[in-house]
């Protein structure tokens, strides 16, 4: 069985379930979420920006730097191992949110979705494919696109937890339509796409032998198969 495919397949339909069944609510959602009291828009306009990519890929980069470095400095023995496994880690955190990145920009740009805050002027479903401005960058949302492939990371990476994150990645999501950025639709869109690519990049790195391992059921496991390699 192609598990890769076989996750994706369930994650696209999972998108596709939960982006129409909120389509119809995004409105009454949307307005009633902006319309909560000041104290809790307020918490939300803190916690948002958690979900935004920039600090996540430089954070990332300058690990990986910093753990190419010390490898290469380090002479062989446990402070060399420990090097390569946070290099790693650093690279796999870095190709998941940039991809990540990638392809959320390139999906915005292609649907052109309309923000909350021209609803009263173009209603909750204008679409303007290949707009050239933010205002036309609601679908899906970025900062759950974030949130999700840096949650899902931890998720895949520490699997005991996945609860958890799943609640820390809703949370950020939750805050983009409470804040007026984005509609549920685009927060369920967002989220599921980067979990999918932190799938993704877990089963590449399992078939090279980092990180990850690909168990009985052909679903990547933390640690290397081959302790070799």
């Amino acid at each position: 069985m192609n598990r890769p495919l076989t996750a994706t397949g369930w994650i696209v339909l999972t998108t596709l379930v939960l982006v129409f069944a909120f389509i119809p609510l995004d409105p009454f959602l949307s307005q009633r979420a902006q319309a909560l009291p000041d104290s809790i828009i307020d918490f939300n306009e803190m916690i948002t920006d958690f979900g935004t990519f920039g600090w996540m890929i430089y954070l990332s980069g300058v690990i990986l730097a910093a753990a190419f470095v010390l490898r290469r400095a380090a002479s062989q023995g446990p402070l060399q191992r420990k090097a390569g496994t946070a290099r790693d880690l650093a690279a796999y955190f870095l190709l998941t949110i940039g991809t990540a990145s990638a392809l959320v920009h390139t999906f915005k740009f292609l649907f052109g979705r309309a923000r909350p805050e021209l609803f009263a002027e173009l209603g909750a479903y204008s679409l303007t494919p290949f707009a050239t401005t933010d205002l036309y960058e609601s679908f899906p949302s970025g900062h759950s696109t974030a949130a999700g492939a840096f949650f899902g990371v931890f998720a895949m990476l520490v699997p005991k937890l996945r609860p958890l994150f799943l609640v820390l990645a809703l949370t950020i999501g939750v805050s983009r339509v409470i804040v007026g950025a984005h509609y549920p639709s685009d927060v369920a869109a967002g989220l599921l796409l980067g979990l999918w690519t932190s799938v993704m990049m877990a089963f590449l790195f399992a078939r090279y032998g980092r990180l990850f391992h690909l168990g009985p059921g052909g679903w990547p496991l933390v640690g290397r198969g081959d302790p070799s390699t």
